[in-house]
């Protein structure tokens, strides 16, 4: 995407232009976008002037003394009362004249865009267009009666004797007079006629109408201040007080216009948030020492004391290790001696020694309240206050006249606050203008203009960053243009909902489940030792580790604890995400990889960035490495062994299966008694229903081909279903089969089919097309039952469902000669039995004599066999391998035979698997030297490893578990090339960086701005483009959803820093 992408596209302009004059109006629909009647105009006009007229008869009444002033407020309050009911209640009614089927009323971007059909002037249909009305019963009569008090109190406060009063100047009485009126105007259309969509929106939905008392709320706190002047006496401050807020009451219209006054949700946790911290000295809800065990100093140079070059856990640890007592040493100071410390000095105080005002109170209850929450700050404030006073000899000047020390602390405190936020907010206004020019990728067609203009009116820039950071509110930059705006203040967290309530779950996930535990504990070392540097509630940090990015937002911090937000950024990366991660990697690189030859205090190459790299953390998670195994897959030398190796390993499951399933019975005598409940009776079963192995001629049975669908093709070379969604087929000889026979083929009927049928059996027919003619003769041959030379072989048996694939008496005299009977023999002799209580001391080589046990397990590795290779004996291809691997094998006979025994082909499954992680081991390490060896392979593999897809829930779940390792094949059709994927649980190091707190705050006001007042949901807008140096992108990703979409995010975390 080049710099000139629009900033809105059409039509989002279009509806932008149609909004935002409804929200300067306070409600006024006055461009539609479609043809309406001149009366829609003017009816809208006639109700935003009502509250004028009403008030101008009582003001008229009081100018005329007929009436007094507050005589004159009741009758015009009373009367904007009963209009705003009668106007509620034509709404009402014209909903109940045309509607049949109530709607929901959803504030939606929809229904400034619903095209209306006008019949008359007072139609139900211009009623309800003009008055939407309320959704609730009691917000029409509260919201009514909310009107008149409003009407009432703004004609008392707008009374022109009043306003002469206060500015003795006839010019400036009727500015305010006109101007106060229309404030009050907008404000009662907004709240009882249509609420405007406000610039300023905190919650994406107004579920209970609270956004229309937003304007009434602002002008009721002006009103307050003047009825306190009314009834002060000899009150001068208050008076000049009310003389300011009449001027600025007429700039309110602007204020809400540019979504600098809060919402009222906003407000109130934003005003609780502020007294939490400033009042009480506590910490905002989630809702130097320090600088010596960060990087980089101050942000600019290298911390010399930093371990240089650290690129493993046990380096880093070591070098590190100098550091890690400094933080001891600070811990102690900040935890036990400081605080005592504190307070025996406030504890001395001479405010403490007098009569104790309100003041007073306050002051020192939030300081020694904040020792505790706010150790470092306190003890910060407390050296300042002790100097200033140290400095302010003269007992006559108000610091020492005026003020106790706990209300200096309290000022120094706010002071200290908001100048941080000052620097923070000036220094991502900087960023934002030098990179509009200096990322030629950011460069527009109006980025000299606007750099131009904000030199011009640096002033002005200075004054809107002190406003915004007076008020500890985001600096807003327009479309994250350098055109700034003030944001209206909101919580630190800056998004409603509880922490971690929502997230845009996928696949990738899990990795963050299985990693945050471990950077939890991580975040307690370093946030105890001061490596995170100043970390206070709104801090963000940003770690990264290969693809993962993760995103910490510090919520609460007090006494030796702190709670933080984790958020798991997508690891399919976008080009915008990859631009900017590319940059944090490089960043983190020069901090950290490239230091050796450094000089001592070598500045931050990156100053200047949002993104200050701090530390690096301790954290055991899965590493990700992929190779590309061309040589490995594709060699023939390695293809002609895997057949063979998959014998092994299959007879080594498979017995492995038989004998854990035998750890079930406990004494032979409980072998003997399930024998005799059970065994006759499945071996009679059995006899009936498994077919004779087929000679050479016999080659394929109709019986075992697949029922074809009405939707299957007869030339396909594979069903269209899933092989897992197969049915397994009925037992041979138990239900009769018939074919329809059609031109080109071949009709078989087995012997026992009743030669009538009825036409209802004879659609039941399969069509088998170009296969010979066979004679199978009767299907309920009896087989003879296995005689085991052995009474303990049957612990050992194979499951005689899986003794049934139809595979020629030849392929079975073959897999004997290739069966590898030395690994059958060492298998079993490494079993030890201990579960059984009585057994023979020859027991292992009975079992090894035992040829019909043997011949057990030659059937069922042919029979898998049989079903992933055919009968064919053709080195496979890497395709077929691949397919193998994956489950997706072509269809034929044997391999629906196996998918017909689920167990069995998954262990099948499983142990192609297990030979193709061994094929690739043998290629990289070598060839096994003995059968101890492969064994320990294969355990290895089974305990420690899972090796599988990507794509299966086994993989997550082996994730949570902390399975050691994992292995996944992959392939990429568009270079042709195979892929292995290791995952490995180890303990490694996670980079840290600070980010600028106020560029994330400022980047997502503008997103909520941008999305839930301008609807531009655009995926390939401006705003989301990649930013290098204030990595826009990344950041709209961790904003909380919907309007970012982080895969990940946790609830609130408790850590504790003893």
């Amino acid at each position: 995407m080049g710099p000139d992408v629009p900033l809105l596209n059409d039509y989002k302009q279009e509806f932008f232009l149609k909004r935002f004059p409804q929200t300067v109006l306070g409600g006024p629909r006055f461009k539609l976008g479609y043809c309406a009647p001149p009366y829609i105009y003017v009816n809208q006009i006639i109700l935003f002037l009502m509250p004028w007229v009403l008030g101008g008869v009582g003001t008229l009444l009081y100018q005329l003394d007929v009436m007094k002033d507050y005589y004159t407020a009741a009758l015009s309050g009373g009367l904007m009362f009963v209009t705003a009911l009668i106007l509620q209640m034509a709404n009402i009614y014209a909903k109940q004249k045309t509607v049949t089927v109530e709607r929901m009323q959803i504030q939606n971007t929809l229904t400034d865009e619903d095209e209306f059909e006008f019949s008359s002037c007072v139609g139900s249909e211009t009623v309800k267009f003009i008055i939407p009305g309320k959704k609730y019963i009691i917000n029409t009569v509260f919201h009514s009666f909310l009107a008149g008090v409003l009407c009432g109190l703004g004609t008392w406060y707008l009374l022109p004797n009043r306003i002469t009063l206060l500015y003795s100047n006839i010019g400036g009485t009727v500015t305010i007079f006109v101007f106060g009126w229309v404030t009050v105007c907008i404000a009662e259309y907004s709240l009882i006629i249509n609420t405007a969509t406000e610039t300023a929106t905190f919650q994406a939905l107004d579920t209970y109408e609270i956004t229309a008392l937003m304007r009434p709320f602002y002008i009721f706190v002006f009103i307050a201040v003047d009825l306190a002047h009314r009834f002060a006496v000899n009150a001068p401050i208050i008076e000049q007080t009310n003389q300011i807020l009449h001027i600025v009451f007429l700039f309110l219209p602007f204020l809400w216009a540019m979504g600098i006054l809060p919402p009222l949700d906003a407000l109130f946790l934003w005003g609780m948030e502020q007294l939490l911290e400033f009042g009480l000295g506590g910490s905002p809800m989630s809702s130097n020492t320090k600088e010596i065990q960060r990087v980089y100093l101050f942000g600019t140079f290298r911390n010399p004391f930093y371990p240089k070059d650290i690129r493993t856990v046990t380096v880093f640890m070591e070098k590190q290790r100098r550091l890690m007592k400094v933080g001891v040493v600070r811990r102690i100071l900040l935890t036990l001696v400081s605080p005592f410390a504190m307070i025996a000095f406030l504890s001395l105080d001479r405010s403490l020694q007098n009569l104790h005002s309100v003041s007073v109170c306050i002051g020192f209850t939030r300081i020694f309240r904040m020792v505790w929450q706010n150790t470092e700050n306190a003890l910060l404030d407390i050296v300042v206050v002790s100097v200033a006073q140290m400095l302010v000899l003269s007992p006559d000047l108000w610091w020492n006249r005026s003020l106790d020390t706990g209300i200096r602390l309290l000022l120094v405190g706010v002071l200290r606050d908001r100048l941080l936020q000052f620097v923070s907010k000036l220094q991502f206004a900087i960023a934002i203008l030098l990179t509009s020019w200096t990322e030629k990728k950011q460069r527009r067609k109006s980025t000299a203009t606007l750099i131009t203009l904000n030199v011009v009116f640096f002033p002005i820039l200075l004054i809107f960053v002190a406003f915004s950071a007076l008020l500890s509110s985001p600096l807003l930059p327009l479309f994250t243009l350098p055109v700034f705006l003030i944001g209206f203040p909101r919580p630190i967290r800056s998004w409603p909902g509880p922490v971690g309530a929502t997230a845009c779950v996928c696949s990738d996930t899990v990795y963050y489940q299985q990693m945050v535990p471990s950077l939890a504990v991580a975040l307690q070392s370093a946030l105890a030792a001061g490596s995170l540097g100043l970390s206070l509630p709104g801090s963000h940090y940003l770690c990264r580790f290969q693809d993962r990015l993760m995103w910490i937002l510090v919520l609460e911090k007090g006494f030796t604890y702190c709670g933080v937000n984790i958020k798991g950024l997508e690891l399919q990366e976008t080009s915008c995400h990859a631009a900017e991660a590319h940059r944090v990697d490089e960043i983190f690189e020069t901090a950290f990889e490239h230091q050796e030859h450094t000089k001592i205090l070598s500045p931050n190459d990156h100053f200047g960035h949002i993104l200050t790299p701090c530390t690096v953390l301790p954290v055991r998670l899965y590493s990700d490495a992929r190779n590309v195994l061309s040589g490995i897959i594709d060699s023939h030398e390695n293809l002609k062994h895997l057949k063979d190796d998959f014998i092994k390993v299959l007879v080594w499951m498979l017995v492995q299966y038989c004998y854990k399933k035998s750890k079930t019975w406990e004494s032979l005598g409980s072998v003997d008694k399930n024998r005799k409940r059970s065994f006759p009776e499945n071996q009679h079963s059995s006899a009936a229903e498994t077919p004779r192995p087929l000679r050479d001629e016999d080659s394929f049975s109709v019986d075992t081909i697949e029922d074809w669908t009405d939707d299957s093709d007869i030339f396909d070379l594979e069903p269209r279903g899933k092989m897992r969604d197969r049915k397994e087929p009925g037992h041979l000889g138990m239900t009769p089969k018939v074919h329809l026979s059609i031109p080109g083929s071949v009709e078989t009927q087995s012997q026992d089919v009743p030669q009538e049928m009825s036409p209802e059996d004879k659609l039941h027919r399969a069509v088998v097309l170009g296969l010979p003619a066979v004679d199978k003769g009767k299907q309920e041959e009896i087989v003879p039952q296995v005689e085991f030379s052995c009474s303990y072989s049957e612990l050992l048996s194979i499951p005689e469902e899986w003794r049934t694939a139809p595979v020629p008496t030849s392929k079975v005299n073959e897999m004997r000669q290739r069966f590898p009977e030395e690994w059958y023999h060492f298998i079993l002799s490494q079993l030890d039995f201990f579960h059984l209580t009585e057994k023979p001391s020859n027991l292992l080589e009975d079992l090894m004599k035992d040829k019909a046990l043997k011949d057990l397990y030659v059937h069922g590795v042919l029979s898998c066999c049989f079903g992933l290779f055919g009968l064919d004996n053709t080195v496979p291809a890497p395709s077929h391998v691949f397919r193998a691997y994956t489950g997706g094998i072509p269809w034929s006979v044997g391999l629906d035979w196996l998918t017909g025994k689920p167990e069995l082909f998954q262990l099948a499954l499983k142990a192609f698997r297990y030979t193709f992680k061994l094929m690739v081991d043998k290629a990289s390490l070598g060839p096994v030297e003995n059968f101890k060896e492969l064994v320990n392979y294969l355990e290895e593999y089974e305990n420690d490893w899972y090796i599988g897809l990507v794509s299966d829930l086994e993989w997550q779940q082996a994730v949570l578990q902390e399975k050691p390792y994992l292995f996944s094949l992959g392939h990429d059709p568009n270079m042709g090339i195979y892929t292995g994927r290791v995952l490995t649980l180890q303990e490694l190091l996670v980079q840290v960086g600070k980010l600028n707190d106020e560029a994330i705050r400022g980047q997502w006001a503008n997103l909520s701005w941008e999305l839930l007042y301008a609807t531009n949901d655009d995926e390939e807008r401006y705003s989301i483009q990649a930013h290098p140096v204030l990595l826009r992108n990344l950041t709209v990703q961790a904003a909380d959803p919907p309007l970012g979409y982080p895969v990940y995010s946790s609830e609130l975390l408790h850590l504790p820093l003893f």
